[in-house]
């Protein structure tokens, strides 16, 4: 679940729904839904309809035995997956990673590009600094 969605725990949550009789025996839906949902302020995150349309959904997918697995949304792991795993129940480490769109830069040029820029922010990070210490300084605050 992701971040600020309960009221007293800010950081995301895992949920566990443990049944004696489910379908799919031997194997364990896992869901990541870090990404899910909207901040309704800047402290509390709600999903949206289709946020829980969506989960039920993928729910209903796997009790019926026809869910696909969506990389970086959801996947299905036998009780042998979860044993390799040493039974860490991190719904990542079977989710994955969903796959990022090629924004067609070669990867040279984009870390040049954007090692220049943090080079740039770094030097005007030094200036702030700077000003900072000299606008203490002249109200008697030396750092």
């Amino acid at each position: 679940m992701p971040t600020q969605l309960f009221y007293s725990v800010t950081i995301p949550v895992t949920l566990w729904f443990i049944t004696k009789g489910k379908k799919q025996k031997g194997k364990t839906l896992f869901i990541d839904a870090r990404k899910m949902g909207y901040m309704v302020d800047r402290k509390h995150r709600d999903f949206t309809d289709e946020d829980i349309a969506k989960i039920a959904d993928t729910f209903t997918a796997f009790q019926n035995g026809t869910l696909e697995d969506v990389k970086g949304f959801c996947a299905v792991a036998t009780t042998q997956d979860i044993a390799k795993q040493d039974y860490i129940l991190t719904p990542g480490r079977y989710v994955g990673i969903e796959e990022q769109e090629d924004d067609g830069e070669p990867f040279e040029e984009k870390m040049t590009r954007l090692t220049s820029e943090l080079s740039e922010m770094f030097a005007k990070s030094h200036e702030l600094e700077d000003e900072i210490r000299k606008k203490l300084g002249a109200i008697g605050y030396e750092i």
